[in-house]
């Protein structure tokens, strides 16, 4: 099993049990800096363990929050172990304020957290010990540990999708592809080298060559399917899994082009209750709030640096119309980032190198802060921490037609921050859209409060890397 469902959340295996190690050895760190500078003898190190312990966990909790928040774990499939320990680094030394905090807030429980030579020791020597057990971890485990061997039943449009969509290393991460099972009088739109041609069953190439997991991705299923032949490979403890779901699964987004009204309706997700609904609105309001507390003062620097540039007189924010939850149109703001006439000849895309945008706007589109004023959104209501990015009513009409099933991304509050946001890019075209609409429709589906927290707490990568920023 190379993923686990937490809340109908994905979440790569790996990245699990590397999240568990992780607060293992800076468990382990901490309790020897501790022990080192403090005691030097077992028997009374022993004896003091429950005045350290909390101490411990939440050096070791914090530090794994802020290393999810920049997207640790999940670097070491792109960036490699040297990337993943550069974030590690910037991750640890970000914390160190975190600590501090939570050692002015509960000092009592928290005493062993306000020593800055003991919190830089601990640091360092987590570092160290963190790069030393990954390696080992990667060495004795390898990167084709976790990855189950994949037969998928189909060679159409469909296969063609899968096999063009699954191609980047975090796409591939959890699974290894044997190639393509065409069906008889099924058009064959995958290229030939991705082909298996059967010399007998497809049970008997299971047992041959072994499989985990077969993806029936058929592009028309009335002309039939091998049944008897999947069961005899079900028997045998291979997993038959349907190709928008293993879609879903390996991408963590919604395959538009595989899915029908049908598919929406018998698949698992899109359920929400009282107490999540309630649950969310208390993470609303404590997200904004803390937000605004934290940026007041950048939210004043933000006016004043705009109020020089444009003149006095000039207007510090504006408000567009914005299409939210069940389609009701509602007003959003922002900081003024583009000249007052910027729209003087109606509504259009932002685009890149867009020469409307003000010299201040430039900057603070970077880094996000236009986005700020929204907090008020979040808190009036009109708008969620967490949800799709709410689009424009002239441009919603537009690809609603264009787009199949975009419509469904007002089910739910627009958000500050969402899925799409964290996995792509800014979207200024049609096809972007689309994209992002695969992601936003992922979100609606498998809501919980672990996938808000999650998307809260990654989308400091976000703003430190400026991914996603126009």
């Amino acid at each position: 099993m190379a993923h686990v469902r937490l809340f109908r959340h994905y979440i790569h295996l790996p990245f699990v049990i590397l999240g568990l190690i992780d607060f293992v050895v800076m468990a382990l760190a901490f309790s020897l800096a501790v022990f080192f500078r403090l005691f030097g003898e077992v028997g009374f190190f022993v004896e003091s363990l429950p005045y350290v312990i909390p101490s411990i966990i939440v050096f070791s909790l914090v530090n794994l929050i802020v290393m999810i928040a920049l997207g640790v774990h999940q670097s070491s499939v792109e960036e490699g172990m040297s990337g993943m320990m550069l974030r590690t680094i910037m991750a640890m030394i970000l914390a160190i304020p975190v600590h501090g905090f939570a050692y002015f807030v509960a000092d009592d429980w928290l005493w062993y957290l306000g020593s800055f030579g003991l919190l830089t020791s601990a640091t360092v020597l987590s570092i160290f010990s963190l790069g030393i057990v990954r390696v080992v971890f990667f060495a004795i485990v390898g990167n084709e540990a976790f990855k189950r061997r994949v037969l998928v039943l189909g060679a159409g449009h469909r296969a063609k999708q899968m096999l063009e969509d699954l191609t980047t290393p975090f796409n591939r991460k959890g699974f290894t592809l044997a190639g393509f099972v065409p069906l008889p009088d099924e058009p064959v739109e995958v290229a030939e080298k991705h082909l298996i041609n059967l010399p007998t069953t497809l049970h008997d190439y299971v047992i041959r060559y072994p499989v985990r997991e077969i993806v029936v991705a058929v592009d028309d299923r009335r002309r039939g399917l091998p049944m008897d032949d999947l069961l005899e490979c079900k028997m045998e403890g291979v997993q038959i899994i349907d190709g928008a779901n293993f879609y879903e699964r390996e991408s963590r987004k919604v395959a538009l082009e595989m899915i029908t009204r049908g598919w929406l309706v018998f698949s698992d997700g899109f359920t929400v209750s009282s107490v999540y609904g309630v649950g969310k609105r208390a993470l609303d309001i404590l997200s904004a709030g803390a937000l605004l507390l934290a940026t007041f003062p950048i939210m004043l620097l933000t006016a004043l640096a705009i109020k020089l540039e444009d003149g006095f007189k000039a207007p510090v924010l504006y408000s567009q119309e914005r299409v939210g939850l069940n389609n009701r149109v509602f007003r959003v703001y922002k900081f003024r980032s583009m000249r007052t006439d910027a729209e003087k000849h109606g509504a259009v895309w932002a685009k890149k190198n867009d020469n409307r945008v003000t010299r201040v706007g430039e900057f603070i589109r970077k880094v996000r802060i236009d986005e700020l004023p929204q907090i008020f959104n979040v808190l009036n209501g009109t708008m969620a921490f967490v949800g799709p990015r709410p689009e424009r009513p002239v441009f919603v009409e537009q690809l609603s037609e264009r787009i199949p099933f975009y419509s469904e991304r007002h089910r739910v509050k627009p958000g500050l921050t969402g899925w799409a946001q964290l996995c792509f890019a800014y979207a200024d075209n049609e096809e972007d859209t689309r994209e992002k609409l695969r992601y936003d429709l992922y979100y609606i589906k498998n809501q919980s409060l672990l996938l808000d927290l999650l998307i809260i707490i990654q989308t400091v990568e976000v703003v430190l890397f400026k991914k996603g920023s126009r």
